[in-house]
This record gives structure tokens, C-alpha cells and sequence, in this order.
């Protein structure tokens, strides 16, 4: 690609979230609710759908299905629909997406029959793949919204619940992951409107950045060059097979496998001097399933196995160094917080190094997790499970030696 078409691209970017900021400022706050999953939510995940179709309003609640970021919505639709209908739904496909045979998704998306069917539904749930492919196919190229996506939004706003995974969960914010490389490379490069960042559909709202994959891909780290770009204050990364509920009132509740990262970056600062990724003094929390937390008041209240699970930092139950040099790795950094809240030791360090294919071979970063006096641990009764609330994680750049056989 030239470097005249990648600065054309970037400015058409630009425009567009201009646009989509614009034409939505005079919305009326929402009073639905949001159903974020972070990916891979299997067909027997019974809390997590049977959740969605109470919210769309119970039993025989209409969901429409958005199936536009599959790779083959027409299978991926008849397949969430038969999932939502064995869990009491009246699900249907919504046949709008890039990827249809034979259909032009540009008609499509302004049908006004295929609206009214969506505005009339208690529910919308988007799937998986590319969320590149949603928002082509629901915003237009002025960056307003197609009669489709206006009925998506109306029932939202008017009390019904907007679902999605993965892909579905990526476009729930204003600013969403689009052509992003490795989670390292990420750190290592940085990231850039019209590039690796796009505008999102903004359920969420623009306070909240949204991410999932999380604790399986170990993309935690490839939200705080997002979030410091677009000035982003919170964060949160759901995990797979789990989902969080978001309410009008900004209150999340964890349900399904796991959990999600919450991500702090109110007090967090970067030194300019250095020109390689830093971040010192952000606050990283784990959310576990049946917890609740108020975004606005930062409150939290525990899960019923957790209620009397507080843990007494001054008898800690391990004495032991923590410490991992794969801190990208599959689950790394809940592991390593789960150590530390419960250690006589105050501070976890794990190392990231870059992989084949990433741009900076030369750079690697460490991170390192802090146990402070605001930090607070909570310990399920029933299961080997924690919750860890507002650990300190400092990020520093480092120099690799590259081996000698290279």
C-alpha cells in the first residue's frame, strides 16, 4: 500500500468517526441492556443465553440475529438462531452482511421491512468474526446510520438488549480493534486511526473501552496503547466463554466460564523522554463471575461465594516469588495476580518477548504488578477462584540480545 493511500485512508477514517460523533450526539440515554461476551461462548453456556433471552424479555422474546461478521452468516445465523430457540427464544437471522451470496448488503441495510422486524424485537445479538465486516455493512459512508442500525439502536434505547461475541463484542465501543498485529507488536509499533484502530458502533458509550479474547489471547496488554490513544480512562477485557451484563446504570455483572480485566488508567502516566511503550501507575482489577461493579462509583460488590471471602493481607497464604517470562501468555496475568493477593511478597514481575513475525525483535517489555495498601483480594468458599481489585501495573521497555544463531 502507498504511503499516498494509507494517508488517504487514515483522513476517510477520521471523517468517518467525526461523522458517526456528530449525528449521535443528541441520543437519548439508553434503557436496555448490553450482553458483551468475550468470544467462544459455547452452545451449552446455559447462563449466559438463558440470560440474553430474559433480557430480550423471557420466554418467546423476539432476537434478531446479526450474523454480518461471520465468514458464513447464513451458517452462523441458522446456528445461533437454533442455539437462542433451545434456550426459549424466537430468534431469527437478519440477512445483512457483506458476505451473503447474492444479496446487496447496501439494500439490504435499508430495507424497511427488515427494520421494523428488528425495532419490533426485544433483542439483537451480533456473532463473531470480523467486526470490520459489521460496520461496513451498517454505517454508511457518510458515517450515518443505515435504517438497519437505527433499529438496532432504537431497541436499545427503548429497553431491550443489544448481544454480541468476539467480534460482536468489538464493535460495542466508540473505538474498536480493526487491523491489529500481534499483541507485542502492538506494544511495540503503537497504534493509529484508520490502521490498526477504527470507530466502533458505541453502544457502550465513549467512557469504556471494550475488549475480549482477554485472558485466553493475553490481549490485556493491547488495550492500553488503545486506551491511552483515544484517551480512554477504563477499560475492560472479557474472557472467553463469559460475558458481562451492562445496565443503564453503568453497573457490570460477570456471568458465564470466567471473568474479565478491568483496566485504570485514571492516574496513570507515560514518560515522554522514552520513546518506546511505557506506563506507570495503572490500576489492573479482576472481576470474577457473580461479581458486580459500578463503573461510575468504582463500587464493588462480590459474588455470594465471595461475600465472606475477604482476604487478611497481614496473614498471606503464600511466601513465594512471582514471576513469569511468557506474561502474554494463555491466562499469564490472572495467575500471577491470583499469587499476589494472597503473598507475604508485594510485587510480580513477568517479561514479553517478541515472536517470529513481530516488527521489534530487539524489544520486549516488563511488567510489573504491585500489591499496595488499596489493593484487596476476595476468595470463593465453594471453588479455587478470586477476585483481585486494584493492583498497580507499571509497563517498561526492554533491550533484547539478539542470539548469536540468528
Amino acid at each position: 500500500m502507498t504511503s499516498f493511500v494509507k494517508a488517504l485512508r487514515l483522513v476517510c477514517v477520521s471523517l468517518l468517526a467525526l461523522c458517526v460523533q456528530v449525528s449521535h450526539a443528541a441520543d437519548a440515554p439508553p434503557k436496555g441492556n448490553l450482553l458483551i461476551a468475550g468470544g467462544a461462548v459455547r452452545s451449552d453456556n446455559g447462563e449466559v443465553w438463558t440470560r440474553l433471552v430474559e433480557l430480550a424479555g423471557g420466554k418467546g422474546a423476539r432476537i434478531a440475529v446479526m450474523p454480518s461478521a461471520a465468514g458464513n452468516p447464513l451458517r452462523s445465523g441458522t446456528n445461533l438462531v437454533a442455539t437462542l430457540n433451545k434456550y426459549g427464544a424466537s430468534a431469527f437471522a437478519v440477512p445483512v452482511g457483506v458476505r451473503f451470496k447474492d444479496r446487496d448488503y447496501t439494500k439490504d441495510a435499508e430495507d424497511p421491512a427488515l427494520a421494523k422486524a428488528i425495532r419490533e424485537a426485544g433483542g439483537v445479538y451480533f456473532a463473531g468474526g470480523d467486526q470490520g465486516l459489521i460496520t461496513k455493512a451498517l454505517v454508511r459512508p457518510d458515517g450515518s446510520r443505515t435504517a438497519v442500525l437505527q433499529a438496532i439502536w432504537d431497541v436499545y434505547q427503548n429497553g431491550g438488549v443489544i448481544g454480541g461475541s468476539s467480534a460482536g463484542a468489538a464493535i460495542m465501543s466508540a473505538t474498536m480493534y480493526y487491523e491489529a498485529r500481534t499483541v507485542l507488536g502492538t506494544l511495540s509499533v503503537g497504534v493509529n486511526d484508520g490502521q490498526e484502530l477504527a470507530p466502533g458502533l458505541g453502544f457502550v458509550g465513549k467512557d469504556l473501552f471494550v475488549d475480549q479474547h482477554l485472558l485466553a489471547r493475553g490481549r490485556f496488554a493491547r488495550m492500553l496503547p488503545a486506551m491511552l490513544k483515544k484517551g480512554y480512562k477504563q477499560g475492560l477485557g472479557i474472557d472467553e466463554n463469559t460475558a458481562v451484563i451492562i445496565n443503564g446504570k453503568r453497573e457490570v455483572e460477570v456471568i458465564g466460564y470466567q471473568g474479565a480485566l478491568l483496566l485504570d488508567l485514571a492516574q496513570a502516566t507515560t514518560n515522554g523522554s522514552e520513546k518506546d511503550f511505557n506506563l506507570s501507575n495503572a490500576r489492573i482489577s479482576y472481576l470474577d463471575r457473580g461479581d458486580r461493579y459500578n463503573l461510575l462509583t468504582r463500587e464493588y460488590t462480590p459474588s455470594a461465594d465471595k461475600k465472606d471471602g475477604k482476604l487478611d493481607p497481614a496473614n498471606p497464604y503464600l511466601d513465594e516469588q512471582v514471576y513469569s517470562a511468557d506474561m502474554l501468555g494463555h491466562n499469564t496475568v490472572l495467575v500471577m495476580m491470583e499469587k499476589l493477593i494472597n503473598n507475604s511478597r508485594n510485587e510480580a514481575i513477568g517479561i514479553a518477548t517478541a515472536a517470529p513475525g513481530d516488527p521489534r525483535q530487539d524489544l520486549g517489555f516488563e511488567f510489573k504488578l504491585t500489591r499496595e495498601a488499596g489493593s484487596i483480594g476476595y476468595e470463593s468458599a465453594t471453588s479455587d477462584a478470586y477476585t483481585i481489585l486494584n493492583l498497580r501495573m507499571d509497563v517498561r521497555p526492554l533491550k533484547i540480545t539478539q542470539p548469536w544463531y540468528r
